[in-house]
């Protein structure tokens, strides 16, 4: 019954004017906020996605790295038992250590990631080359894979087989030496090509042979910097980490993706919320508007709230008339900018209306993905505010003595 009073109280028509614009503003102002709500949270989606996808690119399912030091010792057996665990797809072995590489007066002081035959099936990098080939060679004539920040800075065009040097400290060299270049292994490599992933690594790796990176840094033969891993099924990868763990034991630690880059994903989540505690704002400001439109609509069926006691009506029935009223504009109103957002959104993933200015990044236009679960916060976030926003002026509407005049 509540719910047919409210509906016709807000079809009626209003003894001033501005009960029904203040009442018209507020509803606009909820459309507004709904659709901000929506829209933004939808674009930091498709950003994040997009992010995760880049990352996913370069950061394999799992790896084993020690748990002290920089390198761990993997024999042949146990490398069987590792290819053997149930759910791993792939294994590749990696070493990785700063490096110091010049093309002339050009110099860069990169990552040099030595990797072997099997990168390509736990990594995407391969499918990020730009330019030449994804091609690391062999110990004595190895390849090397720049990364797109690495190449501006060194001048060279990597797709041309251009010639570096690379120096690399060596492990066990002398640790003073008057001679700061003796205690660095002198090499030269050959340039392959170009990947574009995303600016944390195009400026700081450069790909080649594992065989070639051992060598430079003094390494044994069964000695690396890390395994990274490949799954089956990613559904399953907390259990393949859960069994490579009781296969090692605690002289190694294992990492997913998520923990490889787990305070990236804690910003990510961190920065959605605070967009949503800010974008509430918006709602709250609404919800103003609301008070005074309820306020004066209440003064204005005072007549009404009078005889609807007289009849026998409870001030909890007056109540959730006025704050039926209030749900009734929030709902109204977050379902048409719900709605406007879906629909902007649908428009942006078919058309790519609105642009990203400069044209350095990955896509030339906002990406866009719409969840479930935030059509749900946003809607309930709604209600939440009109039910606050409401509840004052009800309680007012309730609070009415019977004052029937003839």
């Amino acid at each position: 019954m509540n719910i047919l009073f409210a509906w016709r109280y807000f079809r009626a028509k209003k003894s001033t004017n501005a009960i029904n614009i203040i009442a018209w503003v507020s509803m606009s102002a909820i459309v507004v906020g709904a659709a901000a709500l929506i829209l933004v949270l939808s674009v930091f989606n498709g950003f994040e996605d997009l992010v995760k996808s880049l990352y996913s690119s370069f950061y394999p399912d799992l790896k084993i790295t020690p748990s002290s030091g920089k390198t761990l010792i993997l024999n042949d057996r146990q490398l069987q038992q590792l290819r053997a665990v149930n759910g791993v797809r792939a294994l590749s072995l990696v070493v990785e250590e700063q490096a110091v590489i010049e093309n002339g007066d050009n110099v860069a002081s990169p990552y040099l990631k030595g990797v072997d035959s099997n990168f390509t099936k736990v990594s995407g990098v391969a499918g990020k080359i730009v330019r030449g080939k994804f091609e690391t060679g062999t110990a004595d004539q190895p390849l090397a894979v720049l990364g797109s920040g690495i190449e501006y800075s060194l001048g060279v065009e990597a797709d041309l087989s251009a010639p570096l040097d690379v120096y690399s400290f060596r492990k066990g060299g002398p640790s003073y030496t008057v001679d700061p270049l003796a205690s660095y292994n002198h090499s030269e490599i050959t340039t392959a090509g170009v990947f574009v992933i995303q600016q944390d690594f195009d400026g700081h790796y450069v790909i080649t042979n594992l065989e070639f990176v051992k060598r430079m840094l003094g390494l044994q033969p069964d000695e690396y910097g890390g395994v990274e891993l490949a799954v089956t099924d990613p559904a399953r990868v907390t259990e393949v980490q859960q069994a490579l763990l009781e296969l090692l034991g605690k002289d190694y630690q294992i990492q997913t993706r998520y923990q490889q880059n787990q305070k990236l994903y804690s910003v990510m989540g961190t920065e959605k919320w605070v967009i949503y505690i800010i974008l509430t704002l918006i709602l709250v400001v609404a919800a103003f508007n609301m008070v005074g439109a309820l306020t004066m609509l209440v003064w204005d069926k005072q007549k009404d709230i009078h005889v609807l006691k007289a009849l026998g009506a409870s001030n909890g029935l007056v109540q959730k008339i006025f704050l039926s009223e209030g749900i009734l504009l929030a709902v109204m109103g977050g379902m048409a900018g719900i709605l406007l957002a879906a629909l902007i959104c649908e428009l942006q993933l078919k058309f790519k209306l609105i642009p990203l200015q400069g044209g350095s990044f990955l896509i030339d236009y906002y990406p866009v993905k719409m969840v479930p679960t935030d059509f749900l916060l946003v809607f309930t976030t709604i209600l939440i505010v009109a039910l606050l926003a409401s509840w004052l002026p009800a309680r007012k509407a309730a609070a009415q003595p019977i004052e029937l005049r003839t």
